[in-house]
């Protein structure tokens, strides 16, 4: 998979293992054991440590929801005088909602989904695929559309959690509100422009920064909670039922507020693979959750004994005195929860690009040893533009609340779905039961749904235009990428009848080894073809050389590397899980202990470079010149897979599709 990338997803002619001798039960048990290449060092530290990082990075964005879910639920019910009815119903939602959703949900069942210790969308994607043992367009659909929604969640977190923390500004001073713009806009400009450097230096500070802010927001809550201990009876469901059916007008809208407080919930099975189930199941019970809780609480109590305030719930749980601290805090705590999403787009797009929904993107790993710490420029400008947009057009936390929710809501219902279907394929349970399972979650999710589509024309169009747009680009490139295969497959020569071909075969041999690089093992790369025909010379020793990208995060030692002799050939295979970046420089240390000899002064690689051009009409052409356009700002193939940039020759066809 290497010029053109074909993803080894979408070759159900060439079986990454024998699917059907596979028990998918027995392998989601497994414990997947990768190398140490690609091994983060966080899984080398203590439960301890690990906690605590999973507290600032996995709970960055959904620690943040307190400073605004509360207050845009009860501006929802349009109460001047929020009483009783509406405090303790709001409180009641929310406390269940992060019950159901963050802890049943993912905490209970999708951390337990994992692929080979990652999760996130992709991952569980990748988990159905394999399950079921061939492709599933729909099934594939499903996972576009969530990575999809994925960028507009990606897009709108640094927004609005930066903005809502500034605007505490107000409140310290009143004459700086016309300041609240230009410092969030700086503080973002700010955040991005370090990405480049790494975050490793700032992720020690993430974890204990995150700690002192749970604790603080544990510790206002408790003392308001003291004040109105009416609050507590919110636990029983039945205030929460209680205000949906008195409150018929606007329970509708004020769901949609109320799902604030989950949002960066899906955080927990994305990062899955940087800490490890029992450090994020800790870290919730132990910390994040009471705090959560504790903190809604003390909102609620505040609001009943002073109604004036619910405008500022959660700042104004604050003593004047301590209030600038506070809104230090907050800002801090909001800077950390858009780093966590960054980093998650970052991490989102490259288990894109290795899967084949994206073209090649230039990755860079800002610190040694830790796979998950990369960098894709292009993502980081594109978000910046993206989040400053926002900010601009928007100008208020409140207003873009309105855009925040679908793209979360949209997301979690399609990761519900696959888990539906993880279910099914994975467990052999049922498909009717498997559907009842996960149905109460499905069933809140989708009212979740529809209760921010209410809010489409008010900002939420923006998540659904980046998600539709990123959805395209994901389904041209898989498009067009089939197209060239099948294209290409129909001239193709296979190695065995090549193989037959060059035994009686006149050309001229030559000393050194080439490296021709191919997407299929079995198939002869067109550069070795053009090579032969024009130059008419054939190394002493020729490598058909195959870069994989499994459907499992990361490659062990073991899977790394496979040398075949085929006659005059050799055939080598270099496997990557798709959370990697292919190294094929580094790879080769596992190809000289699979018995393959080669002097690194005395070989080349050569590159075939396919042109794609449309040719079809109407909507296809539009895809397909969608896929020329993205074939063109794809990275350098010699850098994409860290070739020796002395050592490579390419070749090039054009392709009509």
């Amino acid at each position: 998979m290497i010029h053109d990338p074909i993803p080894r997803d979408v070759q159900p002619d060439l079986p990454l293992f024998d699917e059907e001798a596979l028990d998918i039960a027995d392998y989601l048990k497994a414990e997947a054991v990768p190398d140490d290449i690609h091994r983060d060092e966080t899984h080398r530290q203590g439960l301890g440590a690990l906690t605590i990082g999973a507290i600032g990075v996995v709970y960055g964005d959904i620690g943040t929801s307190p400073i605004y879910a509360f207050r845009e639920a009860i501006r929802a019910t349009g109460a001047s005088d929020p009483g009783a009815a509406e405090v303790l119903g709001i409180l009641s939602l929310l406390i269940w909602t992060l019950i159901l959703i963050v802890t049943v949900k993912y905490v209970f069942f999708l951390l337990r989904a994992d692929n080979r210790g990652e999760g996130g969308i992709l991952s569980l994607y990748t988990l159905v695929r394999l399950a079921a043992g061939k492709r599933s367009v729909p099934v594939l659909l499903l996972a576009l559309c969530g990575a999809a929604l994925f960028a507009g969640d990606a897009a709108i977190t640094p927004a609005i959690s930066v903005l809502s923390a500034v605007e505490g500004l107000e409140l310290v001073l009143p004459s700086l509100t016309d300041y609240v713009i230009p410092v969030t806009l700086g503080i973002l400009i700010a955040l991005f422009m370090v990405q480049r450097r790494g975050t490793a230096s700032m992720a020690r500070l993430f974890g204990p920064v995150c700690v002192l802010w749970f604790l603080s927001l544990a510790g206002l809550g408790l003392t308001h909670i003291a004040e109105g201990p009416l609050v507590l009876a919110s636990f029983n469901p039945v205030w929460g039922l209680d205000f949906l059916v008195d409150h018929p007008g606007v329970a509708f809208v004020v769901l949609g507020a109320i799902f604030l407080a989950v949002t960066g919930g899906e955080a927990l099975y994305a990062d899955l693979g940087h800490f490890g189930r029992r450090p994020i199941m800790l870290a919730w019970f132990a910390l994040v959750l009471p705090a959560l809780v504790l903190n809604y609480l003390g909102q609620g109590a505040m609001v009943l004994a002073h109604p004036e305030l619910a405008g500022e719930s959660f700042f104004a749980l604050a003593p004047e005195a301590l209030l600038p601290a506070l809104v230090v805090l907050a800002t801090v705590a909001t800077v950390i929860a858009s780093q966590a999403v960054i980093t998650g787009a970052f991490s989102m797009a490259r288990g894109a690009i290795q899967l084949g929904f994206l073209p090649r993107l230039r990755i860079l790993h800002t610190a040694e040893g830790q796979s998950g710490q990369i960098y894709i420029g292009a993502v980081n400008w594109l978000l910046l533009w993206g989040v400053l947009w926002l900010v601009l057009s928007f100008g208020s936390s409140s207003a873009l609340a309105s855009a925040y929710g679908i793209s979360v809501t949209g997301s979690m219902v399609l990761e519900t779905t696959l888990g539906a279907l993880l279910l099914w394929r994975a467990l052999k349970i049922p498909l009717v039961l498997s559907v009842l399972i996960v149905s109460p979650v499905l069933l809140v999710e989708s009212t979740f749904f529809a209760s921010n589509a209410l809010k489409f024309f008010d900002g939420g169009y923006v998540p659904v235009a980046v998600a539709a747009v990123v959805a395209m680009l994901m389904w041209a490139w898989w498009r067009g990428t089939q197209a060239v295969k099948a294209r290409v497959g129909k001239l193709a020569i296979s190695v065995t009848s090549f193989i037959r071909m060059m035994r009686n075969s006149s050309v001229n041999v030559i000393p050194g080894t080439a490296f021709f690089l191919t997407g299929d093992p079995g198939i002869v790369p067109s550069a070795l073809l053009h090579n032969i025909k024009h130059n008419r010379v054939l190394h002493e020793q020729t490598v058909l050389l195959t870069v994989e990208t499994l459907r499992v995060p990361y490659a062990t030692a073991d899977e790394r590397a496979t040398v075949e002799p085929l006659g005059c050939f050799i055939r080598v295979i270099l496997r990557f899980g798709f959370m990697e970046t292919p190294n094929v420089s580094r790879a080769m240390a596992h190809a000289r202990a699979a018995g393959l000899r080669f002097d690194v002064m005395a070989s080349t690689f050569f590159l075939g470079r396919r042109r794609a051009v449309a040719t079809g009409s109407g909507w296809e052409l539009v895809m397909d010149r969608l896929y020329v356009a993205l074939s063109r700002i794809a990275a350098d193939p010699t850098d994409f897979y860290h070739l020796p940039r002395d050592r490579v020759v390419e070749l090039g066809e054009r392709v009509a599709i």
